[in-house]
């Protein structure tokens, strides 16, 4: 009797072994199977329930994160008096990120071989709130894009700093763990794309239209002269304030985006926009191109 209980033994153990594999099989399919959003970015994205994890995990690429500096500690909230000492730049994003990118062998989506955009946006004093930055970066350097006299080293995390940008100081650094978010007033300007790689600016500030209707045609070749300039000087291209209405504006709006080449999508709806995307752009983002690379072009 007891050889024919270990035989059944055996024999059942065989027979669902292969069945207890299948969630774990499911899940690595599953994390496979993420489809990274290149023009994905999360704006105000400590807004949402759980910032960051919230944007990861709608395959977003791209998060801001505005930044305080109060009593020596980097505190994300968009207005002072929200601030919150348990709500800090290291805890919400920093630390997650390194997590990420160790589990994942240096990408912060598995797999996913491009740069992930951490937009710092500086409210308070844009010396010393920087300074601070710098130095806390530092610490996390070895999954951050680095900026050096012998050009961009990249990383799984490129950051961009916007809001009040101390650009003489940041310029005159020999190493950066930081790029420089430009304006509509450096547009085609000869600023090296490794110190600005980005333009970004308010939507108003520059556009009427809202979605309604068709674009006009002077807009919309403003739009194309804006994206095809920044490219050609190896800059990418964002907007801010683009009008978040419901659908179909919105989404009107974002084909235009999409059509011109615009780089990054701003929204609060990251369902929505993920949906949109991965219908209608479901492609990785290019890798970055050196001021070098564009001189040669």
């Amino acid at each position: 009797m007891k050889k024919w209980g270990l035989l059944l033994t055996l024999l059942f153990a065989a027979l669902v072994s292969p069945l207890t594999n299948v969630p774990a099989a499911a899940a690595q399919e599953s994390e496979e199977d993420v489809l990274p959003l290149a023009k994905a970015h999360a704006h105000n994205d400590y807004e949402h329930d759980r910032p960051l994890l919230d944007a990861l995990s709608h395959d977003f690429t791209s998060v801001e994160s505005d930044v305080w500096l109060v009593d020596g500690e980097l505190l994300v909230a968009h207005d002072k008096e929200d601030v919150d000492p348990n709500r800090t730049l290291q805890s919400l994003y920093l630390d997650p990120l390194m997590e990420k990118a160790k589990k994942n062998s240096g990408s912060i989506h598995p797999g996913y071989k491009h740069e992930f955009i951490l937009w710092i946006d500086i409210k308070s004093d844009g010396a010393e709130t920087y300074q601070a930055i710098h130095k806390q970066l530092r610490k996390y350097q070895s999954m951050l894009t680095k900026f050096t006299p012998g050009g961009v080293k990249p990383g799984a995390v490129t950051v961009y700093i916007s809001g009040n940008r101390p650009r003489d100081l940041m310029e005159n650094q020999k190493v950066r763990y930081a790029a420089y978010d430009g304006r509509m007033s450096d547009f085609g300007t000869e600023v090296s794309n490794e110190f600005m790689p980005i333009i970004s600016d308010n939507w108003t500030n520059h556009f009427t239209w809202t979605g309604s209707g068709e674009m006009p045609e002077a807009e919309r070749e403003k739009l194309y002269t804006i994206v095809s300039t920044s490219h050609a000087n190896g800059q990418k291209v964002r907007f801010w304030a683009t009008p978040d209405l419901p659908t179909p504006q919105r989404e009107a709006i974002w084909q235009e985006l999409l059509k011109a080449g615009v780089d990054f999508i701003n929204t609060d709806d990251l369902a929505g926009l993920q949906g949109f995307l991965t219908e209608y752009d479901p492609q990785p983002a290019e890798p970055h191109i050196t001021w070098e690379e564009t001189k040669q072009k």
